[in-house]
């Protein structure tokens, strides 16, 4: 049996932009990215803390230590610049896989969403 588990999660970053004329996705500072264990093109889960808004899109890489956190396309509707977010991913595992694996948990500095 496989179940699907968080695998990574950056925890309280603030919205930076919100580009409604753009394709679509979320760009993240690939510093974020490395750090949470998430690839380009993956698929991340939007929780906004500050409206209770939860959206799926895809990843693009943003300039490293740059604290880069836009909402692209349709998604930016659901966000305003400031807000705070969480970003989860989640993958399918064995059950007996699932038991102690250990997901990538990132706090950034909420303030400028960089590393600590």
């Amino acid at each position: 049996m496989q179940i699907q588990v968080v695998k990574s999660k950056i925890h309280r970053v603030k919205c930076t932009g919100a580009e409604l004329n753009y394709i679509g996705s979320i760009t993240i500072d690939e510093d974020l990215m490395d750090a949470a264990n998430i690839i380009q093109g993956e698929k991340v889960q939007i929780v906004n803390n500050d409206n209770g808004e939860r959206l799926d899109t895809y990843v693009i890489p943003g300039p490293r230590n740059s604290g880069e956190i836009t909402l692209n396309g349709a998604a930016a509707r659901k966000v305003a610049v400031g807000d705070t977010l969480i970003l989860i991913t989640y993958a399918f595992m064995d059950l007996e896989v699932a038991r102690t694996f250990k997901p990538s948990l990132v706090f950034p500095d909420e303030a400028t969403n960089l590393l600590r």
